[in-house]
């Protein structure tokens, strides 16, 4: 049986697991979710993820996965090769934490229910801009040293790991937003290396079959 993944077509967090699945050669059907639209909070999708959130990846037989960083997780379990993860427990510490500079620090403050709930607020479009730059900017200063000191070609190492999973949606949603990039000269290294690869071009929002022209 097939797998289905639940994606946006630029949404960061399915872009996470749509890399994942691309690098290590896993096959799956992929399901569109309208998160303008809220798709994501009607029947049946919250049949499925009853969180009513982006990504879930379904197994068949009723085993329905969720959370993008545990489902990279269960992945690299699953298939080993190629890894997500380094060898070593410091190496893997160290990707774990550029992951979750991204995935707890920047993301959650600048998605959609975060939006709508700082319009609810009474925030204009200008402010709620400046708040998701804001946090990108702050996650994208943690970042770079980090990737300065561990990265060869990648934000660590030659080869993709966890961390670039993360990092490549996270710098497309900062151009979406209209953050400069130039301060972060090792971020836009590890990006422009990425764009060369196969499986981050095949995971790009715009080659989903949900992608909306531009």
């Amino acid at each position: 049986m097939s797998f289905t993944l639940y994606s946006a077509w630029r949404a960061t967090a399915p872009y996470r697991v749509r890399i994942g699945l691309a690098l290590k050669g896993v096959a799956y059907d992929y399901s569109a979710l309208d998160l303008i639209k809220g798709e994501q909070r009607e029947p049946p999708y919250t049949g499925v993820n009853p969180q009513k959130l982006t990504p879930a990846l379904d197994l068949g037989g009723g085993r329905v996965l969720t959370q993008s960083l545990s489902i990279l997780e269960w992945l690299d379990e699953e298939y080993p090769d190629p890894p997500l993860l380094p060898k070593t427990p410091l190496e893997r510490q160290v990707v774990r934490a550029m992951a979750l500079i991204v995935a707890c620090d920047i993301h959650p403050l600048n998605n959609t229910r975060v939006g709508r709930k700082l319009h609810k607020m009474g925030i204009d479009q200008a402010g709620i801009l400046d708040w998701t730059q804001g946090w990108i900017r702050d996650g994208f200063d943690a970042l770079e040293p980090l990737i300065a000191s561990y990265g060869a070609g990648f934000a660590f190492g030659e080869t993709p790991t966890m961390a670039d999973c993360c990092l490549i949606p996270q710098v497309y949603s900062a151009n979406r937003y209209q953050v400069d990039l130039s301060p972060w000269p090792a971020i836009q290294a590890v990006n422009a290396r990425a764009a060369d690869h196969p499986a981050f071009q095949a995971a790009h929002p715009n080659n989903q079959p949900d992608a909306v022209p531009l």
